[in-house]
């Protein structure tokens, strides 16, 4: 069983690795689908001025490239063992935040929120798939079974 577990970690992982490198490689089209659905509120608004002058670029493509880098650092922290259960919070906590965002099918009529529903469904599949990954953690020690009584 704990080989089965390893290949899934790593199937699992590689959804985030792709993910990731996509939004690093196309950062402007991140910066502008991110542009689209969230906006600033205007007590932050300061902040991210500050944050745009400090770094020279628009704080959407900050946040794609730090989004995008954070999706590969958790996908390699799971597929590696490493961390696993904290990076799998992190990402339960970023992937509810992702759906209520940008796969709002309840915004939508009814005839077109299909395709939204479809990709949250699949979101709610993922935070699944987390939730067992946060709960397993590394996986056994050598003197307890792989499967307990739970």
């Amino acid at each position: 069983m704990p080989a089965f577990i390893t290949f899934g970690r790593i199937l699992f992982a590689v959804l985030f690795l792709y993910s990731g490198a996509s939004k690093l490689f196309g950062i402007q089209a991140t910066a502008d689908v991110i542009a689209a659905k969230l906006t600033i509120p205007a007590i932050a608004a300061p902040y991210t001025q500050q944050i745009e002058t400090f770094v020279g670029m628009p704080f959407m493509q900050l946040l794609a490239i730090t989004i995008g880098g954070f999706e590969i650092l958790a996908g390699l922290m799971i597929a590696v063992n490493l961390l696993a259960r904290f990076f799998a919070l992190l990402l339960i906590i970023y992937v509810c935040v992702v759906t209520f965002y940008f796969h709002d099918f309840w915004n939508q009529p009814a005839p077109d929120n299909f395709r939204t529903l479809i990709d949250a469904l699949k979101n709610l599949s993922l935070i699944g798939a987390l939730f067992i990954i946060a709960g397993y953690g590394r996986g056994p020690r050598r003197d307890d079974p792989a499967y307990g009584d739970v």
